[in-house]
């Protein structure tokens, strides 16, 4: 069972890849404030019991964790030590989160305390990749993962040592006003794992993709299930 599990809500945009984040855009259709940092009533959903004493969610759950925020942004410094602590009690489930904020992961936890963890770094192009690689990778951690999403220009990796790294995800942008992806960028990336035994997932197309010199627009409902197309079609070639 996977289930969102948003501990807190709000957020500041950080980088480039920020610049049509889904949740400022969300919460402006409904004048809704997105920079403000609150704390949700459901960050004790993990721990949460039904009336005869049992989890409501059962061993196994993986929790997909505050995708609607930063798990270390620093307004939620007070409530973090609360998460982490379901995160222990709930020892027979998986979290799973994405941060733009690898260099206040080791001021808020150890990561090796956490075994049922993941954390997953979002690097969106190449500065943003050479600035937060690095940092993240030079963390003791039992999983790297790195969210090159939304993938805003072509990366290079030359000169980087991959091999801690177990799975690179790649995506487009989503909504109106979305920047272009380029197929070529996402299969270099795809051959690159293949090569080095990287696991690679391609986790949605965005809105705008350019393949082959054609342009694309996508809508939404398709935008996932093309790229999970994308390369069963190459590999079946």
């Amino acid at each position: 069972m996977e289930v969102t599990y948003n501990c807190w809500h709000g957020c500041h945009k950080k980088s480039e890849g920020c610049k049509n984040c889904y949740v400022h855009r969300r919460d402006d259709s409904i004048g809704k404030d997105a920079d403000l940092v609150v704390c949700n009533k459901d960050i004790n959903l993990p721990v949460r019991k039904d009336r005869y004493g049992n989890y409501k969610y059962p061993e196994g759950t993986s929790f997909m964790t505050c995708f609607s925020s930063d798990f270390f942004i620093e307004e939620a410094d007070e409530w973090r030590e609360e998460v982490l602590r379901y995160m222990k009690e709930r020892s027979d489930c998986t979290f799973f989160l994405i941060t733009k904020r690898p260099e206040r992961i080791a001021l808020c936890l150890n990561p090796k305390d956490y075994p049922n963890l993941s954390i997953a770094c979002t690097m969106e192009n190449q500065k943003r990749f050479d600035e937060r690689f690095p940092i993240y990778t030079a963390l003791d951690m039992n999983y790297y993962g790195i969210m090159i999403e939304p993938m805003l220009e072509d990366i290079n990796f030359n000169g980087y040592d991959l091999s801690k790294i177990n799975i690179i995800t790649v995506g487009g942008e989503s909504g109106y006003n979305a920047r272009t992806l380029n197929f070529d960028w996402v299969r270099k990336i795809y051959d690159m794992c293949k090569e080095k035994g990287i696991r690679f997932y391609f986790h949605q197309t965005g809105a705008k993709l350019l393949k082959d010199g054609k342009l694309y627009n996508i809508e939404r409902k398709y935008q996932h299930s093309q790229a999970k197309k994308a390369f069963k079609v190459q590999e079946d070639r």
